[in-house]
């Protein structure tokens, strides 16, 4: 007996009601959900074979993927967060004892800049020596400069929080993900059919090339970038070596940060060192840029420049921290699923059947 089309119609009608109802259940959790998705698709093959190693036992093999993500992010952020507050508060401190005292001097450096120099240096000389325009430019300045530290606090926190919930959900991911992979392989066929298996693959290479494109070579990058400030004697090397792990999911973003202690050397009469701290940032910082992330890339996939900023720029407005990585990767998929369907030439999604014969198992 064929099913009537008025009760076709009332089954649908209730699996899109049951699936709007979930989503706005999940939707303080989504960025979380969708970052532990997407790391788990990314580091799938590793935990295949950390499996294998410990002969099966997934309790273990998932607990050990989740400790590592754990020790790789959430530790050293949840360090940052910590001591921002400390680092923000003897910095205002310091600079309040300077202009007390009268101790502030603008560098040397500033009268040989071409075609302003000379003025700049006679503006701040004058700033310095009035203590009223002082105050005055403090009480401009440090309220938006309060403010917007106070919101990349909360940010920093809020990213905290959302990656250790991310990291709670991957460990069920890693250890339920072979049977929740065949539940969405069956569910993917009854919806689209035989084109269902080559989605799969496109989504989960895509997004695995993504994140290693972006993730991996903001972690190198961050690593590099630690050394060369400690090696130069640059303050805060926790707070700047975070910093050069955002700004480098933005094109020409770290050398904002190394550059800017560049700057901090010069002014502090290290004129040796910030020529190493230059060429440290130039040759091995965004070296980084140039070498890793083409090796990553090679084993994934690539993303545009303009996919990239939005995604960045769009996911941090749309999911907050984890935003920055969400974005792009949503971004990426559905620049891949819409040139495989149009048929046209696809720049991001580079097939690699050996890793896909792998993740659909």
């Amino acid at each position: 007996m064929e099913a009537r089309p008025g009760r076709n119609y009332t089954r649908i009608a209730i699996v899109v009601l049951l699936t709007l109802g979930c989503l706005y259940v999940l939707r303080p959790f989504l960025p979380a959900i969708l970052f532990a998705a997407a790391v788990a698709i990314s580091t799938w093959p590793l935990y295949l074979r950390l499996l294998r190693e410990l002969r099966g036992q997934r309790t273990i093999a998932a607990l050990t993927m989740t400790l590592t993500l754990t020790l790789l992010f959430i530790i050293p952020l949840s360090m940052v967060a910590y001591n921002l507050g400390d680092d923000v508060a003897r910095g205002f401190g310091q600079l309040r004892v300077l202009v007390e005292h009268r101790e502030l001097a603008p560098p040397a450096w500033i009268r040989d800049i071409p075609l302003v120099g000379g003025t700049l240096d006679t503006y701040l000389h004058d700033l310095i020596a009035s203590r009223e325009q002082m105050l005055a430019l403090a009480q401009r300045m440090i309220e938006p400069a309060r403010t917007w530290l106070v919101k990349g606090g909360i940010m920093l926190g809020t990213g905290v929080v959302q990656m250790s919930l991310a990291a709670f959900v991957s460990f069920f991911l890693y250890r339920d993900g072979n049977a929740l992979l065949a539940v969405i392989a069956v569910t993917m066929r009854k919806v689209m059919g035989e084109g269902a298996e080559s989605i799969q693959h496109t989504v989960s290479q895509t997004v695995r090339g993504v994140m290693y494109g972006l993730l991996g070579t903001a972690l190198a990058q961050a690593l590099v970038a630690a050394v060369g400030f400690a090696i130069a004697g640059v303050p805060a090397v926790p707070l700047l070596s975070v910093l050069v792990f955002l700004t480098s999911l933005i094109p020409l973003g770290p050398p904002l940060v190394w550059g800017g202690a560049t700057v901090w050397l010069f002014a502090h009469g290290e004129t040796g060192w910030a020529i190493f701290m230059a060429i440290w940032g130039t040759v091995l910082i965004s070296g980084v840029d140039n070498v890793v992330r083409p090796m990553l890339i090679s084993r994934g996939s690539s993303l545009p420049f303009l996919l990239t900023l939005l995604g960045v720029l769009g996911g941090v407005i749309a999911f907050g921290f984890v935003g920055m990585f969400i974005g792009p990767v949503l971004l990426a998929v559905g620049y891949s699923l819409m040139s495989e369907w149009t048929g046209t030439e696809d720049p991001i999604v580079k097939h690699d059947e050996g890793q896909g014969k792998e993740l659909a198992k």
